[in-house]
């Protein structure tokens, strides 16, 4: 008998995202290249320049100048890269709570991390749910759960 080992990256090959968005807020007591490095570092180096942000300019509350950067990622090479990096650098203990609460980050055939852009200016991904990174994984089929843990997202 011979054992065939599937990566989670053979997932990949079988065009299982379809496509990633990210978003990220810049309020008026952050600088906005900052925010952007902050972002560009969860980012695969690879694919850094090949992702074009779009700036919207919004206001606050009381007025204060929001600034909304947004992109949509649909090349597969940059796709695979993307989730790859993000598996792999996701600690431990958030892979967990993902996986016990899998039903509150997805829906309908998509994935909603939010990320902590303190951390991951610092090199580090982290799950937050204040003034995060927020990253929409969108894949082809609905049923996710499994794909999720064989691309190692999820435990």
């Amino acid at each position: 008998m011979t054992l065939s080992l599937v990566g989670p990256w053979e997932l990949q090959a079988r065009n299982v995202v379809a496509y990633v968005d990210i978003r990220v807020f810049s309020h008026a007591t952050e600088d906005e290249a900052k925010v952007m490095e902050a972002v560009k570092k969860i980012l695969p180096s690879a694919c850094v320049d090949a992702i074009v942000f779009e700036k919207h300019v919004l206001s606050g509350h009381h007025g204060n100048p929001i600034v909304f950067f947004d992109a949509r990622v649909k090349d597969k090479e940059t796709l695979k890269a993307m989730v790859e990096r993000i598996a792999m650098h996701l600690n431990t203990l958030d892979k967990e709570t993902l996986s016990r609460h899998f039903g509150e980050y997805s829906e309908k055939g998509s994935l909603y991390l939010r990320l902590d852009k303190q951390a991951a200016f610092e090199d580090e991904f982290k799950l937050a749910q204040v003034d995060p990174i927020r990253i929409h994984v969108r894949f082809k089929k609905r049923d996710i759960t499994e794909i999720c843990k064989e691309l190692g997202l999820i435990s």
